[in-house]
């Protein structure tokens, strides 16, 4: 599986890199005072083995507000650009982003393919048409590709001649954006902010993003427009850091959020990858913002097949993953 943009920060904003556990640029999430607890009555809740694995919600916003959000270039971002990409944004939530990577990276079809049938299905309809050429461009890894199909099948329908192109990292997209050579890409809110806060105010700039979308956008607007690029409505659809469980687990201890888990189990056994522990979007966030206790940290890797493995089998009781996965039930 392809590390993303946007999703896990400690391998991209820290180096850089399209990526949302994050260090580097990205904002360290604001310590809470947990809920008391009465430890006397915390379950040992110990992993429960099986294959379906589901999320446990954020509900206090320790993961920066990474959603889907179209990035256009200002020369060609018009109202029939902007109501085909908005309307997109208006209709992908999570749940639909984690079909579609699970139809492309799992049931193997693809990109094209899984995002006519999307733009089908959504019902999109527009009041406002243009005319000309476009150049969508995407990251390459699979579900970029795919929200840049979706893009184009959209800006189609409103009537532009699109090419879709797999561009690479976003050091090399963002030059051809800026230039015009390609025109839209699909982007991650929260991880491009830090990306072009960083790139505008240095090294040692006060991070911009945090877990609320809208304060997030507020803050990339401005730097996307220096660089000569609007920015579009943001998509529910988020790909960041989360923390899943089997579905069995939930079941078992009744825990649907990180609060719950903090509030009703003991310390737990924690999954992903080696530098989780020294990371405030991993462990130490579990800790410090929910008071959630670690009794024994499984070094694996970054959302990928050890973690997810290590989840089902029962070696670990939470593991880190995207949030976005297609093998998220």
């Amino acid at each position: 599986m392809h590390t993303r943009p946007g999703t896990l920060a400690f391998t991209a904003i820290a180096a850089l890199a399209l990526a949302g556990c994050t260090s580097g640029g990205e904002a360290t999430p604001t310590p809470t005072t947990p809920a008391p607890t009465d430890t006397v009555a915390m379950q040992d809740c110990l992993p429960v083995p099986g294959d379906a694995l589901t999320v446990l919600a954020d509900d206090l916003m320790l993961q920066n507000s990474d959603n889907i959000i179209p990035a256009i270039g200002a020369d060609v971002a018009d109202d029939a650009v902007l109501e085909a990409l908005n309307a997109v944004s208006a209709q992908l939530d999570t749940d639909g982003l984690i079909a579609l990577n699970r139809a492309v990276d799992i049931d193997r079809r693809t990109s094209a393919e899984v995002a006519a049938e999307w733009v089908d299905a959504a019902g999109i309809t527009l009041t406002s048409t243009g005319s000309g050429s476009l150049v969508v461009g995407a990251a390459n890894f699979s579900e970029n590709i795919t929200l840049g199909e979706i893009y184009a099948e959209v800006l189609r329908d409103a009537g532009y001649s699109v090419e879709t192109r797999s561009i690479g990292n976003r050091e090399t997209y963002l030059p051809a954006l800026v230039s015009g050579e390609i025109n839209i890409v699909p982007e991650y809110a929260a991880t491009f902010a830090e990306f072009l806060n960083l790139r505008a105010n240095g090294a040692d700039a006060a991070p911009v993003a945090s877990g609320d979308i809208a304060e997030t956008v507020a803050a990339l607007a401005p730097l996307a427009e220096a660089e000569g690029l609007v920015i579009g409505e943001a998509a529910a659809a988020q790909d960041q850091n989360a923390f899943a469980v089997t579905e069995a687990f939930a079941a078992q201890y009744g825990v649907s959020t990180l609060s719950e888990l903090a509030e009703t189990c003991g310390p737990i056994v924690l999954g992903g990858p080696p530098e989780c522990p020294e990371r405030p979007f991993c462990q130490l966030g579990l800790e410090d913002t929910y008071g959630i206790e670690v009794s024994e940290f499984r070094s694996l890797d970054v959302g990928g097949p050890l973690t997810k493995t290590a989840i089902q089998q029962g070696e670990i009781a939470v593991g880190l993953v995207f949030s976005s996965d297609g093998a998220l039930g």
